[in-house]
């Protein structure tokens, strides 16, 4: 199961993938190469975790949880500290080790998601411990919120109101950055991937293995990948799933987002045109115009939803990028699409994005763990943001954003008629927030590590595949390409092939050859399939 950054659509149609920090990396930040603890780092690199039962209904029995401690500051570790959330599956086999994984997002809670999902990592139990976590401004570790600022961000993106008063919207999300500012504490200065990758050291000491063996998830990718870049002799086996871009601008990824969620939009349709129950016909070329004039129909005469607002053409634009995530959710999909077309019943497309805006709530005592009740329900989509911003170094001016936008929204829009509007916010959402670190773009290439697997799927709807030949490319003869030609977002989850592959090279270090491929998953939504190719 892997984290979709959207939530409750009306309310958090801000939160959008591969998108969007405030973290400035300072000092501390280690050159590629360095390899020790450094100053001051050996007591947290020494610590054990304790491990017990997880609390709560929807734990399972078997799912252990504990902490790790790491610096606030890297650049300051005899300050002030953070406590980040962990949970494993403990081995059943002959221990080697542990194998620790980020579901991707960001923002995404690692506990939560190995809780409901874990099942699809049983059998790496065989030699690991599966281990996750949730990273710093992350579910109960230190939890980043915007507060009212949340809904402000909501008014400045929602709509058109953005192209028609750019500058009006911009104030807005400068307020809304202060708010931001205000409700997360701390951590909010010291978040992105850089620190991120810096924890994860940190967990691989705690968890008393040499060498980190690692499986990463869209957003975790670009984790994995600068990890590599700052600790590249202590990469054991890393696994890339759903490769992100380590040097595109917001900008592009937006544009590629929407070329992509096009792309599968079309290929559900396609799929949903062999079927006589098709809400919108056996038609595929008049099933696309079908969507356009939904989303706009309903952008005029939004229909009531179950949470007290409207929905609108811009929440079903949301519902179907979430449910693109997954060939397995198309008939779900179809079925809820022809609930709203038939009776005018939202309810089904809601589930796809469920949540809501959460408001202040209280941080951990001195950077504990917060209580789960108490994480904010804007939590995930404000970590995302703060995290893609943290990690992206580019700000333009109000003048810049002003003169691009009319010019941005045609290539948006070109890209994707349903999902170019949606995506064309992606562009404002770091505005009135410091400049991200430009380490990413500059410095994580050519790593020089152990071997990694990379794994691209061809029709992936947030993460392109030719961002994994870049990629790949960028990270130099350790990359080794998996070409899953299926669809979906990711190839673990929904192909056998990759999933067998996968799993040989953490268990055993067999490794496909580079440029190997596994074939299209077979025709029905089900999950696990797929062959060699």
């Amino acid at each position: 199961m892997l984290v979709k950054p959207e939530s409750r659509s009306t309310a958090l149609r801000w939160a959008i993938p591969g998108a969007v920090g405030l973290s400035l990396l300072g000092a501390g930040l280690p050159a590629a190469g360095a390899e020790g603890p450094g100053p001051g780092l050996s007591r947290f690199h020494g610590q054990r975790i304790t491990w017990s039962a997880c609390r709560g209904m929807e734990m399972p029995k078997d799912l252990q949880c504990g902490k790790v401690t790491v610096p606030l500051d890297y650049g300051k570790p005899g300050g002030k500290t953070l406590d980040l959330a962990l949970a494993r599956h403990r081995a059943t086999g002959d221990r080697k080790g542990s194998v620790l994984l980020n579901f991707g997002g960001p923002g995404g809670s690692g506990v939560n998601e190995l809780a409901a999902g874990g099942r699809d990592f049983m059998h790496l139990t065989n030699g690991y411990d599966v281990v996750t976590f949730d990273p710093r401004g992350v579910g109960r570790s230190s939890p980043v919120s915007c507060g009212p600022g949340s809904v402000e961000i909501v008014r400045a993106t929602d709509g058109d109101e953005g192209m028609k008063n750019p500058r009006g919207a911009l104030e807005r999300l400068r307020e809304a950055a202060a708010q931001c500012t205000e409700h997360s504490g701390p951590v909010l200065r010291h978040i992105g991937t850089v620190d991120a990758a810096r924890d994860l050291d940190v967990m691989r000491a705690a968890l008393g293995d040499d060498k980190l063996n690692y499986l990463g998830f869209s957003y975790g990718t670009r984790l994995g990948a600068v990890y590599a870049a700052q600790f590249p002799r202590r990469v054991g086996r890393m696994v890339l799933d759903g490769v992100d871009t380590l040097t595109e601008p917001l900008s592009e990824q937006g544009l590629a987002g929407a070329r992509g969620q096009q792309t599968a939009l079309d290929n559900f349709l396609a799929w949903c045109a062999d079927d006589i129950a098709c809400p919108f016909g056996q038609d595929t070329r008049e099933a696309r115009r079908q969507v356009v004039r939904l989303v706009t129909s309903l952008d005029e005469e939004p229909v009531p939803s179950t949470f007290g607002a409207s929905f609108s053409g811009q929440d079903l634009v949301g519902a179907l990028g979430q449910a693109l995530y997954s060939r397995e959710l198309w008939p779900m999909l179809e079925r809820a699409v022809a609930q709203l077309v038939e009776d005018g019943d939202s309810r089904g497309l809601e589930s796809f994005v469920s949540g809501g805006v959460g408001f202040p709530v209280r941080q951990g005592a001195n950077g504990g763990l917060t209580d789960a009740e108490d994480v904010p329900l804007d939590n995930l989509p404000a970590a995302l943001m703060a995290i893609n911003c943290a990690d992206d170094p580019d700000r333009p001016g109000a003048d810049r954003v002003t003169r691009s936008l009319g010019r941005l929204r045609e290539r948006y829009e070109e890209a994707s008629p349903v999902f170019g509007r949606y995506r064309l916010t992606q562009v404002l959402m770091c505005y009135g927030r410091p400049k991200g670190t430009d380490y990413i773009r500059d410095e994580v290439k050519g790593v020089g590590s152990a071997k990694m697997l990379l794994v691209g799927t061809r029709g992936d709807p947030a993460t392109p595949y030719r961002w994994t030949e870049e990629t790949a490319a960028r990270l130099g003869p350790a990359a080794v390409v998996l070409d899953n030609k299926g669809e979906g977002h990711t190839g673990y989850a929904s192909s056998r092939c990759v999933h067998r592959k996968v799993d040989d090279f953490l268990l055993y270090g067999s490794l496909p050859p580079d440029g190997s491929s596994c074939g299209p998953q077979e025709r029905g939504g089900g999950r696990l399939s797929g062959t060699d190719g």
